[in-house]
């Protein structure tokens, strides 16, 4: 009976994670579009919310890669508990919900890998890693995923104004604002066959070391629906803060160039997803927005706000894997434990909540930039795109 409810446990909060992995990473889907004009805020997000459902169902190589890679598991692997894991995704929560506070695009993939490494070395030592599977599907992908999508979208942005003739054709911001509609959504699609599947992962692993799933399988059809439902809704009630960042403070997004950013990033979160590599969708939109930026003609990079976000990115995997680890060293010593994570857990969280609303950004607000922003990149280096 306490390990179903440990399970029941960890099958909640890794929806909770789910949910905030929504409207945490809305912003990759729909950010460019809304700062352009192309969709209306509230619009914008019922349509990612859609297609993130939608892509959930689509393919499971992504879920497989967590619940049969990073962490051992299984016969001649080294069996973590559900206590380990509910440790695990209190880190990545806790560290998504402080970087959307903070209207920081990191990466909600590596909040989890890095909560899930942690609580496992923690619980179960180095030997429950498989830091082969880590550095081939995970941290490789993040080295590399951001440079691949923003050179393409620096192409594809110099190409679209050289076509145009920097934009001044008849009709032509109306047609790539047109054009966005179908890459966001393309966009949202793509993130439904990613992060959604890394929830169904978790949860099979979960299920898998509980004894009540065999190793070596895939998610349930429950998983998968649930799954995908949580990042819907979580998608739908829009990750604002967020995408006020992506959209207004790293360049000042003209339609052409949201279209080649978002069909960029939407062309490698799906290859990746086929390969069954566990990126970061948030790095992979940001580094398609930054080279839409460097692409176009007289356009401005905010070095100050990448450099910020690479930070974020930076610190992502340790911070989380450190809370992920003290979690598990005192949720594991008895039930107490756990109980104590979990109180704690909520009032982090809750907290979170409670300060972002003093200062809220909603569908009304998301494309003002705020009086201190504004005097601060003023005073910040910026880079002028050559197209």
């Amino acid at each position: 009976m306490d390990a179903l409810i440990t399970v029941l446990l960890v099958v909640t909060i890794a929806l909770v994670f789910d949910f905030t992995n929504g409207f945490h990473d809305t912003a990759n889907a729909m950010a460019t579009s809304v700062a352009t004009g192309a969709l209306k805020p509230k619009v914008a997000v019922t349509i990612s919310a859609v297609l993130n459902l939608v892509g959930a169902f689509l393919s499971t190589e992504v879920a497989k890669t967590i619940s049969q890679g990073i962490i051992k598991e299984g016969d001649g692997g080294v069996q973590i508990t559900p206590t380990m894991i509910f440790a695990g995704l209190v880190g990545a929560v806790l560290w998504n919900l402080g970087t959307w506070y903070l209207g920081l695009p990191s990466s909600s993939t590596h909040a989890l890998f890095g909560g899930l490494i942690g609580a496992a070395i923690i619980g179960a030592g180095f030997g429950s890693v498989d830091f082969g599977v880590v550095l081939s599907k995970v941290v490789l992908p993040a080295l590399f995923s951001p440079l691949v999508a923003g050179l393409v979208a620096l192409v594809a942005t110099y190409a679209a104004y050289m076509i145009t003739k920097q934009a001044r054709s008849r009709g032509a911001d109306a047609g790539f604002r047109h054009g966005q509609t179908i890459s966001a959504s393309l966009v949202s699609l793509a993130h439904g066959t990613n992060d959604a599947q890394k929830t169904m992962g978790v949860i099979t692993l979960t299920l898998i070391a509980a004894g009540y799933q065999g190793a070596g399988t895939g998610p349930q059809f429950w998983v998968v629906a649930s799954c995908g439902l949580a990042i819907a809704l979580g998608t739908y009630l829009g990750g604002w803060r967020i995408m006020r960042t992506v959209g207004k403070r790293i360049t000042d997004v003209q339609p052409a160039q949201g279209f080649a950013a978002e069909t960029s990033s939407a062309a490698t979160i799906l290859i990746s997803s086929h390969l069954g590599f566990a990126l970061s969708t948030t790095q992979v939109t940001s580094g398609a927005v930054v080279g839409s930026g460097l692409g176009k003609k007289l356009a401005t990079v905010h070095w100050g706000v990448v450099g910020r976000i690479a930070m974020a990115w930076l610190f992502t995997l340790p911070a989380a894997a450190l809370v992920g680890g003290l979690a598990a060293w005192i949720a594991s010593t008895s039930t107490v434990g756990l109980i104590i994570v979990a109180v704690l857990a909520l009032a982090g969280g809750l907290g979170f909540v409670f300060l972002a609303r003093r200062h809220p950004v909603t569908h009304d607000n998301v494309n003002d930039v705020d009086e201190d922003y504004s005097a601060s990149r003023e005073s910040a280096p910026v880079t002028t795109g050559k197209a």
